[in-house]
C-alpha cells in the first residue's frame, strides 16, 4: 500500500469515530479521539504500518508495542476496508489473511482463525459483537449482525441477524 492510499483510509476510519461530532479543530478532535480511543490509535498505526518501504518500519514496531499492550494481533497485510470501528479494544485475533470490507465494526473478544489457511471473508457494513469466533472459510454477508457468544461455523447471507453455538439466522432485516 502506498502513503496516499493509507492516509485515505485513515479519513474513513476517523470519521467513523467521529460520528459528526464537529466540536472544535479537526486537530484537536483527532488528538482527543486517538488518546481516549484505543482501538482508533491502534488502527492509526496499523494502516501505518502497512505502509510498503521504509516508511511502515518505524510504525511495524509501534504495531508491535501496542498489540502487546492492548491484546490485539492484527496484521499488517489483513486487508482491510475503509471505515473499520474497533468498539472496545481488547483480546481481538484476525487471522492474516482475512478479508475484512468497509465500514465493519468490531467488538472485544473477538477470534478469526483458520487451521487450514482458508480465510474468513466479511463483506461491508457488517457488525460483528463481543466474543465471536469465526472459524474457517466463512462469509459474512453485507449490513449483517453478528450477535454476542456467537460461533459463525457457516455462511451468514446478506441483511442477516446471526447468533448462537453454533451461529444460525435468527431473522432477515429488510433491505434499505
Amino acid at each position: 500500500m502506498n502513503f496516499n492510499e493509507c492516509i485515505a483510509l485513515m479519513k474513513a476510519d476517523y470519521r467513523r469515530y467521529v460520528n459528526g461530532n464537529q466540536i472544535g479543530s479537526k486537530f484537536l478532535r483527532f488528538m482527543k479521539i486517538y488518546y481516549l480511543e484505543r482501538g482508533f490509535r491502534y488502527t492509526v498505526w496499523l494502516r501505518l504500518a502497512s505502509i510498503s518501504g521504509i516508511l511502515g518500519i518505524v510504525p511495524k514496531l509501534v504495531l508491535h508495542h501496542l498489540q502487546s499492550k492492548f491484546g490485539i494481533q492484527i496484521h499488517s497485510c489483513t486487508k482491510i476496508g475503509g471505515g473499520l470501528y474497533i468498539g472496545h479494544g481488547v483480546g481481538i485475533i484476525i487471522y492474516p489473511k482475512t478479508i475484512i470490507g468497509e465500514n465493519v465494526n468490531i467488538s472485544q473478544f473477538l477470534t478469526i482463525g483458520s487451521n487450514f489457511g482458508t480465510p474468513a471473508i466479511i463483506e461491508d457494513n457488517v457488525y460483528i459483537g463481543p466474543n465471536v469466533c469465526l472459524v474457517e472459510n466463512v462469509r459474512i454477508g453485507s449490513r449483517s449482525k453478528i450477535g454476542a457468544g456467537a460461533v459463525v461455523t457457516k455462511d451468514i447471507p446478506p441483511y442477516s441477524v446471526a447468533a448462537g453455538v453454533p451461529a444460525k439466522v435468527i431473522k432477515i432485516v429488510e433491505k434499505e
